[in-house]
């Protein structure tokens, strides 16, 4: 399960970017499953995932993921 001290922006800024959670997969090589678990807290990405997410979405990774006080 997900931490709880981990927080995202990442259902922000992908609807920011005008993308569905498919095309944002798709952009990423993943499914959309994986970016449904992690905008729900459900799933916390792998360094790899993170960079990957950031790059499809032309952002920071601290831009999309930051730890909770």
């Amino acid at each position: 399960m997900g931490d709880p001290r981990l927080g995202s922006h990442l259902k922000a800024i992908r609807t920011a970017a005008g993308l569905t959670q498919a095309e944002l997969a798709e952009r990423a090589g993943v499914s959309g499953k994986t970016i449904n678990t992690v905008e729900n807290g459900v799933f916390i990405p792998s360094t790899l995932l993170a960079l990957d997410l950031a790059r499809a979405l032309g952002v920071t990774v601290e831009a999309l993921f930051y730890l909770k006080d």
